[in-house]
């Protein structure tokens, strides 16, 4: 989400830091973590890998439209099948027997990630609420209009074709903002100054124009 502009009355504006991160860096707001590497391809080798593994179960499951359970199975058999085979193998021809380590995934990493996911989910559900009551109006009419758009998408694309657009945009939209951070901010803020300039001009001529009951001074005690 954009970060807010202070515009003034003459319509000029500051500039756009997308992400609502100020002048911190795109690392910074994603976390500053392995999730932000991750997202901003620092490490290509595991960002690449990831991406192609999405790839690959999307594929799977909506194209081949395989089930769950079934494929599962089927990546447990070739694993243990490869496993065996190569096993046999090294003490046949003297060869170095796989390595199985103990632990595959350490707890830590699981903490980290619950972690992560723990505390970006409060905050936007915290923002979600403090718009709902009515402390931003614009954001208010904008999110209703916005889960609009997304409810009448969701009636045309499957809940899997969802889930792979949105990991496929977080692996790349942070990567291609860093790289073109500022004309991204550039186009923001014209956009910006753009929705700012309809608002006004809907606010003026429909919401100002709803009628509105007195208003009841409080009683001072």
């Amino acid at each position: 989400m954009a970060s807010r502009l202070r515009a003034s009355d003459n319509g000029t504006a500051t500039k756009v830091k997308l992400f609502g991160r100020g002048q911190r860096s795109i690392h910074d707001a994603l976390g500053g973590g392995k999730a932000a590497d991750l997202l901003l391809w620092r490490k290509k080798r595991v960002a690449g890998a990831v991406l192609a593994g999405v790839a690959v179960v999307w594929y799977l499951f909506e194209v081949v439209e395989y089930n769950f359970i079934t494929l599962l199975c089927h990546v447990l058999i070739t694993s243990m099948l490869a496993l065996f085979i190569w096993s046999t193998a090294a003490n046949f021809f003297q060869w170095t027997p796989p390595n199985i380590p103990k632990t595959v995934l350490k707890e830590s990493t699981f903490t980290e990630v619950a972690s992560t996911f723990h505390s970006k989910f409060n905050q936007i559900l915290s923002e979600l609420l403090r718009v709902a009551c009515g402390n931003e109006p614009k954001l208010f009419f904008l999110g209703l209009i916005s889960l609009w758009i997304l409810g009448v998408i969701g009636n045309y694309i499957s809940t899997l074709n969802l889930l792979f657009f949105s990991i496929l945009c977080a692996e790349t939209l942070p990567f291609l903002y860093e790289q073109y951070e500022e004309e991204a901010d550039n186009l923001a803020g014209k956009l910006y100054k753009q929705m700012r300039s309809t608002y006004r001009k809907v606010e003026a001529d429909v919401l100002a124009k709803i009628p509105r009951g007195p208003v009841k001074e409080k009683k001072e005690t």
